[in-house]
Parts: structure tokens; sequence; C-alpha cells
């Protein structure tokens, strides 16, 4: 694929658009529903042996709060404390579901037991020192922009994507629990600071490649590319290396086992992979269509992929064999159907759903088939974006 220049599509964007408007489920391919499952009430479930944990963004308006939650051997959670983030939750014009329009808002770096999250209408990050499902905040510092909505850690470096006033990338370096913003570790996107319709339009992620080598930026409808900053000590490089991806809207990001590059693509709601060659630039593999409406997020376990289908509350799974995908099918979810984390032992996935807050939890078969195990109404959680499992 020939690197080029950014360029502005408007096909794929009036598409994803209208899915993620949500005013109906889209014609689909047919979705698995489980039996119905009764949404229950953290003081309703048992206490089992604790064997992890899960963490939840609320993005609420009038307050953020990370609620923590404790994860038994069974898959299932209980509420185990809520932790306000001391900054606001923020929300995109036209966005439902999730306020954010992103993935990757809640980052946990599970060596050294930290946890982040944005305060989108504060334009602040929060840290946490993790023990359990236990957290103390520890700091709360500016994002360096407008609008912080997706973090990524490597090593010591963290970086935050912000999403107005043009976009923009700000990097900090933790020492000891703290973290200190580099002025020089700070780039401007460039994109149109009023964009419409906002939530398809203001970038969507940002993620450090496995071995923290680059960064990966997602722009979404404005930019309709993938933008690669290779990094070095002295920060990342000054202007990207942009792989176009017209009318395809590259929401989210996550890689597979062979460190392949997966997005999660709204516009024809699809799930790619791609090479990242040394020139950072990307080399389609494959592209799957999920048959459901707005496909915005992707996470792997394993060789496991799941993609959020918003606009079907459903989750598409596949197999992932050196970048190629093969269907395993949908499962339904509670309707707005966003950000997912599965357990580090790839046993669990936890499905965060903004239609009302809730979370549903769900058994991986080793086949990569799910099973509802249960769900738990995350309290202010309607419209919450980020969510993180360790």
């Amino acid at each position: 694929m020939k690197t080029t220049a950014r360029i502005a599509t408007i096909g794929g964007v009036a598409a994803a658009a209208g899915a993620l408007l949500f005013a109906g489920p889209a014609a689909a391919s047919p979705v698995h529903q489980p039996a119905h499952r009764p949404v229950q009430q953290p003081t309703h479930r048992p206490t089992p042996q604790p064997a992890g944990a899960v963490f939840v963004q609320t993005d609420n308006l009038s307050g953020n709060t990370i609620v923590a939650y404790a994860q038994a051997r069974d898959g299932s959670l209980t509420q185990a404390g809520a932790y306000p983030t001391g900054g606001l939750g923020g929300q995109l014009a036209g966005s439902a579901v999730y306020h954010t329009a992103s993935q990757g808002s809640l980052a946990y770096d599970s060596a050294n037991h930290l946890l982040y999250a944005v305060n989108a209408g504060s334009n602040t990050i929060t840290a946490f020192a993790v023990r359990g499902d236990h957290l103390t905040r520890l700091q709360t510092i500016s994002s360096g922009g407008s609008f912080p909505v997706s973090i990524t850690v490597h090593g010591s470096q963290l970086y935050v994507l912000n999403a107005r006033g043009g976009g923009s990338i700000q990097g900090y370096l933790r020492l000891g629990g703290l973290l200190v913003k580099v002025p020089a570790w700070h780039r401007d996107l460039g994109f149109n600071p009023n964009p419409s319709p906002e939530f398809t339009s203001t970038p969507g992620q940002i993620a450090f490649t496995p071995d923290g080598s680059k960064l990966i930026v997602t722009t979404k409808g404005d930019g309709q590319s993938i933008e690669v900053f290779p990094v070095s000590l002295l920060g990342p490089s000054l202007r990207p290396v942009v792989t176009p991806d017209p009318g395809n809207v590259p929401f989210a990001i996550a890689f597979d086992q062979q460190d392949h590059l997966v997005i999660a693509e709204a516009g024809p709601s699809a799930v790619a992979t791609f090479t990242i060659n040394r020139n950072a630039a990307l080399r389609l593999i494959t592209r799957t269509t999920t048959g459901q409406a707005a496909t915005c997020w992707v996470t792997s376990t394993g060789n496991k992929l799941f993609a959020s289908n918003a606009g079907s509350a459903s989750v598409s799974g596949y197999t992932d064999h050196d970048g190629a995908l093969t269907a395993l099918g949908n499962t339904a979810t509670d309707p707005g159907t966003v950000d997912a984390a599965a357990s580090p032992n790839g046993r669990f996935l936890y499905v965060q759903t903004g239609g009302n807050g809730i979370v549903d939890e769900y058994k991986i078969g080793s086949n990569g088939s799910l099973t509802p195990i249960g769900s738990v109404t995350v309290p202010g959680g309607a419209g919450g974006e980020g969510i993180a499992a360790g």
C-alpha cells in the first residue's frame, strides 16, 4: 500500500455516522441470542474466592469514576469499590452510547500495577496505584491538549491522545509512580478543529506497538488514515508515516499474536489486519466485514479477536492465523456494545455496553465461542467507555 499525504474521503464517514446514531439495528447477519439473563446487582452476587479484577470507567459528566470489580474464578464480577478520578467525563457532539467515541480511555500497566484514566471533560488524566481490586489515586495531570480520549503505556513512557482542537498527542515519562509531562513529546495532528459530525470525525485511539518502537493513531472520519509515529529516546518522529484508509473510518486498535496490526473499521463494519513495514508503512493482509452495524472496537486474546458492534448490540468473534481471519459468529450483548477486555488467562471476556451502563460477562470456549455467565450494572456508567482486566 502506497504511503501518501493525508487525504479526506467522506463516503465511509456518512455510512458510519448513520450506523452510529443508533436509530435502530441495521440489517445484519444473524446474532446468536443467548438465553435471557437478568441484570444482577453486585449485592446479589455470591462471593467466591477472587481470581482477578476488572476496572470500568464511567465517563460520567458530573464526575468521572473508576468502578472496581472482583473477578471470581468462575468469571463472575462483584463490585469492590468506586474511585473518583478527580476529573469530569466529556461527551462529543452526536455521540449516544459512548461519549468519547474512542478505544483505550482506560489503560492498565500490569507490570507496574498502575491504572491510567482520561478525564475528557477536564482535559486531564489520572493515575492510580493498583492493589488487587483496590485503587489509590496518585495524580491528576493536564493531558496537554483538549478532550483526551485514549492512553497507551510502554515501559516508563505514556502517551495520551487528545481529540479536539485538531487533535494532538502528548508524551509523559514515569518517574516512580508519578508522570512528568515532556513538552518535546507533543505533536499536533492538524485535523479540522471543527469537524462534523464530531463523534465520527475525531481521532479514535493511540497505541504503542508491542515492542514500543512505534505509536499508532487512528483518525476515523477526518483523516481517513492510520498514522504511525516511529519513537526514539527523543520522542515520536516530527511527522507520522500516513497510510490512507479511504472510506473505512479506522477506529480501534489491537495486535494479534504475531504482532500484526488489527483495526476495527466503522465505515464497512469490518476488521482489517496489517503488516507494519520497517519504514512504518502498512500493508493490508485481509479485511473481513462483520455483517453487523457500527463495528468500532476490537480486542485480542491468544489467537482470538472480538469486535464490538455498537449498532447491532453484538460481538463478532474471529480466529487469527498469521493475520488471516476466520469468522466464529456473532453473540448478542446488551444495547450499545462498546469496549471489551479479556481476562489475562484468556478464559473470560467482559463487554462494556453504553446503552444502560452494563458490563456483560462471557466465558470464552476453546473454540472461541462466547457463553454468557451474567452481567453487572455500572453505577453512573451509561455512555461510558473504558474497561481493563487484570
